[in-house]
């Protein structure tokens, strides 16, 4: 009887909102209590339901590669005043030589073509005078490679035009254009760190020369680097672009370009800590197109997304909307 007196009032205590007490073995609660408790639950509390930091994400070393996000470590950098050119791969004409026939002629015989490698005193070419209808010899004048070619077999050759150009390519020019409000800022033996655009390293060099003429089409003058072609990987004809040193100063901390993201008009970094990535807000200071200096926020050494870190910033924007809905 007292069992079901007790069930009638538990029911009216829900429809009412009247909290009762309610004997349960080993503990006493109300029922009130037992409702808000199930509700806030709802059968799993925050903890379970694994609800993400806010001010970190969780990312797998095997994520991290197959995003081919890039981690480095905050540290010392040079930062440089600069001044990017753009210019073009030149043959070196000081090692350059356009072999001219002595006498016109008929061309008998060809020996090298356009892209052969040739050694000084190499045959070139046959030709038969006009004058003595005598067949002679053209050679190679120096050791390169041949660039052009201007004579085919039976077809006519004159003394007043080259028929093959022979070039020394271990060295090449690289022509730049610098326009006229740059132009005080340049002097010979700057440093230049080309890019040729193939994706590998770029070349340290030195401006050489600065024409004392400019353009009047492009209004710009001419600054020259002579750079060694390592492995043939440069080809004249080519854009390049440089950067011309003016200044270097040393920071004590500084990161990446790419790491710098934007959340809520706020700079931050996504620093690495075990499998997980903590955004850090930092405040920044002088920068140049690779680094940029980092005032406070990152220590040096701490390890941080440098490459792809939108892919960071991304999974952190996924992350808050799913836990929002």
């Amino acid at each position: 009887m007292k069992t079901w007196i007790a069930v009638v009032v538990a029911g009216i205590a829900l429809v009412t909102g009247i909290g009762v007490y309610a004997n349960i073995p080993g503990k006493v609660v109300t029922s009130t209590e037992n409702v808000t408790s199930q509700a806030e639950r709802g059968g799993k509390g925050h903890d379970e339901s694994g609800h993400q930091d806010e001010n970190s994400i969780e990312m797998s070393d095997a994520k991290v590669a197959s995003s081919r996000i890039e981690i480095l470590s905050a540290q010392r950098a040079t930062l440089h005043d600069s001044i990017m050119l753009n210019g073009i791969l030149q043959p070196n004409q000081e090692a350059l030589v356009q072999v001219t026939p002595r006498f016109s002629g008929v061309v008998r015989e060809i020996k090298k073509r356009i892209g052969d490698v040739v050694e000084k005193g190499d045959l070139l070419a046959k030709i038969e005078s006009n004058q003595s209808l005598t067949v002679y010899e053209l050679r190679a004048p120096i050791s390169g490679t041949v660039i052009d070619r201007q004579v085919a077999l039976g077809e006519y050759a004159s003394e007043q035009k080259p028929a093959f150009i022979v070039a020394d390519v271990s060295t090449v020019w690289v022509d730049l254009s610098v326009y006229r409000r740059d132009l005080p800022r340049v002097r010979v033996g700057d440093k230049l760190l080309i890019d040729v655009g193939d994706g590998g390293k770029p070349i340290d060099a030195d401006v050489s020369y600065i024409s004392p003429v400019g353009s009047s089409d492009t209004q710009t003058a001419l600054a020259r680097a002579v750079i060694r072609n390592e492995g043939m990987r440069l080809r004249t004809g080519l854009f390049v672009s440089a950067r011309l040193i003016l200044s270097a100063r040393q920071v004590p901390v500084a990161v990446k370009t790419s790491a710098i993201q934007t959340i809520e008009n706020r700079s931050v970094v996504f620093v690495r800590l075990g499998d997980r990535f903590e955004i850090r807000d930092v405040s920044l200071g002088s920068r140049d197109p690779e680094h940029v200096e980092v005032m406070s926020g990152i220590r040096d050494g701490d390890k941080y997304a440098a490459g792809n870190s939108f892919v960071v910033k991304a999974e952190i924007a996924k992350g808050t909307a799913a836990h929002e809905h």
